[in-house]
């Protein structure tokens, strides 16, 4: 016969391991797959909208070709299944002439988007530093 203060504490046991996330779920799952890296995506586009010292650098830019490649991008690097087809991060930044400061403003913003999107802290930080090795290839280009 189980005890029941035995049966109970299984249950607890049980209950807090399903609500933990598995070890082998990819960051692309933690955000909810392709329907969170879009809501990223569109809330970071918000707010780049909303801050003129970013959206300086999207004028004359086709949103919705932006909005295309940065999920692509932010698809990959989370281990999605998607298949990045827009230009090298040089590429796209030349020109642009970033500095620091519009780059840690613009990572701000996307940490807010991930933030409004519902994306826990630890996932937030393991895609910033995913992306933080492109940060040479963007800035004064």
């Amino acid at each position: 016969m189980v005890k029941p203060g035995l049966t109970l504490l299984l249950t607890g046991l049980l209950l807090a391991c399903s609500a933990m996330p598995q070890q082998s779920e990819t960051v692309y799952q933690q955000v909810g797959g392709l329907s969170g890296i879009y809501t990223i995506t569109d809330r970071f586009i918000s707010r780049i909208e909303q801050e003129p010292r970013i959206l300086k650098f999207f004028k004359g830019s086709d949103v919705a070709r932006f909005r295309t490649h940065f999920a692509q991008h932010l698809c990959v690097e989370t281990g999605g299944p998607c298949e990045y087809q827009g230009e090298s991060m040089q590429v796209v930044h030349q020109g642009m002439n970033i500095s620091e400061s519009d780059f840690n403003l613009t990572v701000e913003l996307l940490i807010n988007a991930m933030q409004d999107a519902g994306v826990p802290y630890t996932t937030r930080n393991k895609i910033l530093a995913e992306l933080a090795p492109m940060r040479a290839s963007m800035l004064y280009r």
